[in-house]
C-alpha cells in the first residue's frame, strides 16, 4: 500500500499517464502504464524496493515511444528517462531520487540492454516485461504485428516446427524469439513465478491455435 505522501504523488502521475499515453497504440497505452504500475507496486512491496523510485519510474518507463520498427528504438529507454527526469524536476519530486529513476527507466527496455543495477530497477524491468507475457502479452504481441503488417503465422509450419523463427514476418514467431526468453530473464524471484504462469498460458494458447489453424 503506497504512503499518504506517495498517494498524492500517484494522483498526479496517473493525470499525467493519462495525457501522455494515447489509446491509439493498445500495446503502449495508459492501460499498460496502469497494469505496470500495478505489477511493479506489487513487486516493490515484496522485494523491499523503494517505492520512491519505483512508482515514477512505472508511470513514465514509456514516455518517449518509439516504434518498434524505427531505428531509434535501442534510444527509446534513454530517451524516456531524460524526459521524465525533467517532467519529475518540473513538478518538483524529491530530487534525491531521479538518476535513480533514470537509471530504472533506462534499465526496463530490452533492445537497450542496459543493466538493472538496482533492485528498484530490477523490479520495473520485470514489471514491464510480465505484461508482454501471458494473456495480455498475447494480445500485445498481436497489435504490433497488425501495425508492422505482419501474418498472425507461416501457412503449413504455424509453431516453427521445421523452420528457424522469423518474427519479422510472422507474429507467431516473436513468442520464440524473445518472449518465452523474457520469461526466463526475469530477475525477481516473485516476477519468476508469475512470469512461468503466463508462460504456460502462451503455450497453452499456441496448441489450440495450431489446432484450429491446421
Amino acid at each position: 500500500m503506497l504512503s499518504a505522501d506517495l498517494q498524492k504523488w500517484d494522483e498526479l502521475f496517473r493525470a499525467k499517464a493519462a495525457d501522455l499515453y494515447p489509446a491509439t497504440d493498445p500495446s503502449h497505452d495508459y492501460l499498460h502504464i496502469r497494469r505496470v504500475v500495478t505489477a511493479a507496486v506489487k513487486l516493490a512491496e515484496e522485494e523491499g524496493a523503494d517505492l520512491h523510485v519505483v512508482l515514477p519510474a512505472a508511470y513514465f518507463h514509456d514516455f518517449v515511444n518509439v516504434p518498434k520498427n524505427d531505428p531509434r528504438r535501442k534510444q527509446a529507454s534513454r530517451l524516456s528517462a531524460e524526459a521524465a527526469a525533467e517532467y519529475l524536476a518540473s513538478v518538483n519530486y524529491p530530487a534525491q531520487y531521479l538518476d535513480a529513476v533514470k537509471h530504472a527507466i533506462a534499465a526496463h527496455s530490452f533492445s537497450a540492454a542496459i543493466p538493472a543495477d538496482t533492485i528498484e530497477a530490477k523490479v520495473v524491468q520485470d514489471a514491464d516485461r510480465l505484461d508482454s507475457l501471458g494473456a495480455i502479452g498475447i494480445a500485445r504481441c498481436f497489435t504490433v504485428s497488425a501495425f508492422m503488417g505482419r501474418p498472425y503465422y507461416m501457412d503449413g509450419d504455424i509453431l516453427a516446427e521445421s523452420r528457424a523463427p522469423d518474427d519479422q514476418n510472422f507474429a507467431i514467431d516473436h513468442f520464440y524469439i524473445k518472449l518465452f526468453k523474457v520469461a526466463e530473464m526475469l530477475q525477481t524471484k516473485s516476477a519468476r513465478a508469475e512470469g512461468a504462469r503466463r508462460a504456460e498460458v502462451m503455450r497453452g494458447f499456441l496448441q489450440q491455435l495450431k489446432q484450429e489453424a491446421a
